[in-house]
């Protein structure tokens, strides 16, 4: 079963290299991992998705919170979330099938970025088979290159545990 793990951590040199070191020491395969900057100032998050087993989860939780940087961890597997994935696919765009695909990016509610005179780039958010849909469909055409972020996730509604940190990063600025 795969499990989405939400990690607030400080936002310190190393500290993506001791989470990545403590998967790999125990035998723990990352399917999507997302670093970014967080709403707190000096905290990153952490978005990773693993398939696991319920057992196995809750041991990595409690070997993430030995990390020193860590702050929260939060499974996010059972709670109603938002998850959500991004990517860019420059697609092959000669004049003739240029209308085609900006009907395709219309229909699966994606955007072009950057048109040239031989290829269009694309911006495309979602979840991971929407995605996937609008992949299979862009590849008669041509693509050229594609990039794609891992899951991003967040909770729905008002989260206790959350506030609670952002409460204790207000006392302590």
């Amino acid at each position: 079963m795969q499990h989405t793990l939400v990690t607030l951590v400080e936002d310190r040199p190393g500290v993506l290299n001791r989470v990545a070191s403590l998967f790999r020491r125990r035998g723990f395969n990352i399917e999507s991992l997302t670093v970014g900057h967080s709403e707190i100032p000096g905290v990153s998050r952490m978005t990773m998705v693993i398939d696991s087993t319920p057992q196995n989860i809750e041991r990595l939780i409690q070997y993430l919170y030995k990390l020193v940087n860590v702050i929260k961890v939060d499974d996010l597997t059972h709670e109603t979330t938002m998850m959500r994935n991004l990517a860019m696919i420059k697609v092959s765009a000669n004049e003739k099938r240029r209308m085609e695909i900006m009907q395709l990016v219309e229909i699966f509610r994606a955007r072009i970025v950057d048109v040239a005179n031989d290829s269009l780039i694309i911006e495309i958010t979602g979840a991971e088979d929407k995605i996937e849909s609008f992949v299979d469909v862009l590849r008669p055409f041509g693509i050229i290159e594609m990039v794609r972020t891992g899951v991003i996730a967040m909770a729905r509604g008002s989260s206790a545990a959350m506030s609670m940190v952002n409460q204790e990063a207000s006392l302590a600025a």
